[in-house]
């Protein structure tokens, strides 16, 4: 395959539409005229049977998620056998992407240099911003690797991540390359691993594998609660999620940080739109209609938890509304997604959509029942198929995210897990806040602030201590 170099807003093949293309196509209007007309006619006309029915696909789709659940635990338990090293070890490009990022950047640099893979094989681009002066003035105080440079991206809109990679793409030399976030801690050997999983298919057809990512929170956290939710929510999605999907065939949205391409194909479909602000969840879908299957990696980058909820929300408005956006997209036409991508378009951004706007209202319906039952001095009575549904629901998340936190080395204890509809209903107050912001503001960039990690100032100070006694 060879790439064109391509890294335009309309691809070179595939898949046209982009985010910044805001008008609904006909089948996504007819859709929605159809839904909301109809279920406004049937409140108007039968407002008690349409109540009904609209609770019972509820319901359904409740069932539906947690009956998903439970085929991806069942699925993830198979592990892929390590594949043979790659017999020639290809060019690799590390494109980092930093904008305000000078407290972080030495911290970085270091952990790219720990990277195992020959240095002759290797480029590094960081790209930042050209009025980002702090971040360049601290880029320039670090010793750079010898395969590790500074890029400034040109100016110009839109001011994004994806913006930057493109730019970062158009300049890489490598065959593959791979994506790192300024707080990232990959394992050394993980560039070797997705050598060797590329050089092992038998098909050609690979284009993407994502690595998992385990968040690390801080000993002394001002945010526990928050931290170890996300945690647990990172390893259901990378340790169960992803894993059994690639298992199954099916294209997923990826991560933001730690998957691994072919340049040559990523220049195909003319790189990462800019535009969306999850441009990571746009690419996995399409790949996939461009024909290409995406995998996952073994070998972990370690992240730091986001922090306290002012720092939470802004991150976690962006990522909904970035699943606004690319279900927008990818629904403008379902051609060339087939059974298996509807599908997953619709298990993987659909239902995280759906369950975040009704989190903090099925929370609030359990609680006004069994406060008016005990203020009436009578046991709580509801529907037993809706308890029945709500149950299951439960118990599948939380199973999900057992498992998915024994493999990631997180902890879940019995606490976390009766709290965790408190940080799910903290999800729907971010889902109406990136509602608001698709139509008000599409696409700005809220990007989340990101400090020293705290274990390697332990580790420091231990290696300090260490020398005195020593000494």
């Amino acid at each position: 395959m060879k790439g064109t170099g391509s890294t335009s807003d309309v691809p070179a093949r595939g898949y046209p539409h982009r985010a910044n293309l805001r008008s609904l196509s006909l089948g996504q209007a007819g859709v929605l005229i159809l839904c909301t007309g109809g279920v406004a006619l049937g409140l108007a006309t039968h407002a008690r049977v349409t109540g009904v029915i609209l609770l019972i696909v509820v319901q359904l789709i409740f069932v539906l998620a947690a009956s998903w659940r439970v085929v991806l635990i069942l699925a993830s338990r198979r592990v892929d056998p390590d594949p043979p090293p790659a017999p020639d070890l290809p060019r690799y490009t590390i494109l980092v992407a930093l904008l305000d990022e000078a407290e972080v950047l030495p911290q970085l640099v270091d952990r790219l240099a720990a990277t195992d893979y020959p240095r002759d094989r290797l480029q590094g681009l960081l790209l930042l911003e050209a009025h980002d002066h702090a971040t360049q003035a601290a880029a320039s105080a670090c010793i750079l690797p010898p395969w590790l440079r500074v890029m400034i991206v040109p100016p110009g809109g839109p001011r994004t991540k994806p913006a930057a990679l493109n730019a970062g793409l158009a300049a890489a030399t490598g065959d593959f390359l791979t994506v790192y976030d300024a707080e990232d801690d990959p394992d050394p050997g993980q560039l070797r691993e997705a050598a060797a999983r590329f050089a092992a298919d038998p098909f050609g057809s690979l284009a993407t594998l994502q690595a998992p990512l385990r968040i690390r929170p801080a000993s002394q956290s001002e945010s526990p609660f928050l931290d170890r939710q996300f945690a647990v929510e990172y390893a259901a999605l990378f340790e169960v999620t992803l894993p059994a999907m690639a298992r199954l065939g099916l294209p997923f949205p990826l991560g933001g940080t730690s998957n691994h391409f072919s340049v040559a194909v990523l220049r195909e479909i003319g790189g990462w739109d800019a535009h969306n602000v999850t441009e990571d969840a746009d690419l996995g879908f399409r790949l996939w209609r461009c024909g290409y299957r995406l995998g996952t990696l073994r070998l972990p980058t370690y992240e730091t938890p986001p922090g306290e909820i002012t720092d939470w929300l802004p991150q976690r408005t962006r990522w909904l509304k970035g699943f606004m956006q690319t279900w927008g997209v990818h629904t403008r036409t379902l051609a060339g997604l087939g059974w298996r991508g509807v599908l997953a378009l619709i298990m993987t951004l659909g239902m995280s959509l759906a369950a975040a706007s009704a989190h903090a209202g099925s929370l609030a319906w359990v609680i006004a029942t069994v406060s008016l039952s005990i203020a009436a001095g009578l046991p709580p009575e509801a529907p037993r198929f809706a308890l029945s549904v709500l149950v299951v629901g439960l118990a599948a998340a939380w199973l999900n995210g057992l498992v998915g936190a024994r493999r990631a080395g997180a902890p879940y204890t019995a606490t976390d897990m009766i709290t965790a509809p408190a940080y799910w209903s903290l999800l729907t107050l971010a889902f109406f806040h990136a509602a608001w912001r698709v139509a008000a503001d599409p696409f700005t960039w809220d990007k989340t602030p990101h400090r020293r990690d705290p274990a390697v100032e332990i580790a420091a100070l231990a290696e300090v201590d260490a020398g005195r006694e020593a000494a």
